[in-house]
């Protein structure tokens, strides 16, 4: 199946070098690029691709306000592209409903395969932006009437280790190697803790772990505490 992307850039030589990366790849077609994000909103009704790539700052409507939209209004994915890993706008784009986030100077490679892991349904985000987000969303009090512990004990063990896991970065394939279980049976794992947390993605797995105290940034790297026993 070929994945069909929408590139949003206000420099348009950023946009067209996007454009010309993803375009060389078998699976991937450009069908537009826009300046802005009311021309990549009006370009992804008509045209309906997998994943829309959007840069967070642009004149008129930012790309935070055409991930809204377009989150909204179609199944098209988004990717936001933000110049500085200090970007104060990453928090307000994880609740406009983005599904990634990279910086631009990512590596060709980083960038095709965020694209493709976005288009399969996952979410993807650049570690020093992962860093950025987690302390902008840990430094916000957050309202809940369920207790962080009480959150988590519908988890059973391995899900919880699951959960440590994603805090920490891991993908599919590490997490099924720390643990010695199939690919599979991480995914069906995965799909359980977003499933009883009430999540939609990683991503907001990652900020769940670090929400509840369950890991720290300065413990991210370290392994993860063993879960409790059920």
């Amino acid at each position: 199946m070929t994945i069909r992307v929408v590139v949003a850039d206000d420099q348009e030589l950023v946009r067209s070098g996007f454009a010309m990366i993803l375009d060389a790849q078998p699976d991937i077609e450009v069908v537009a690029e826009a300046g802005d994000g009311a021309a990549a909103v009006d370009a992804v009704r008509r045209l309906g691709p997998e994943v829309a790539l959007l840069d967070i700052r642009m004149p008129g409507t930012d790309g935070i306000e055409a991930c809204r939209t377009i989150n909204a209004e179609t199944g098209c994915r988004t990717v936001m592209l933000t110049t500085f890993d200090s970007d104060e706008y990453v928090y307000e784009a994880l609740h406009a409903g983005a599904s990634g986030f990279l910086l631009k100077d990512v590596r060709r490679d980083d960038l095709v395969h965020a694209v493709r892991v976005v288009a399969a349904g996952d979410s993807l985000l650049a570690p020093s932006v992962a860093r950025r987000l987690i302390e902008e969303y840990t430094s916000r009090p957050v309202a809940s009437a369920v207790g962080p512990s009480a959150r988590l004990d519908i988890l059973t063990a391995r899900e919880h280790e699951t959960l440590l896991h994603l805090a920490r970065g891991l993908s599919n394939a590490e997490i099924a190697a720390a643990l010695v279980v199939s690919e599979h049976t991480v995914k069906t794992h995965v799909g359980n803790v977003l499933s009883k947390l009430g999540l939609r993605d990683r991503i907001q797995a990652v900020i769940c772990a670090y929400e509840c105290g369950v890991v720290t940034p300065s413990a991210a790297g370290q392994a993860p505490p063993s879960p409790p026993h059920r």
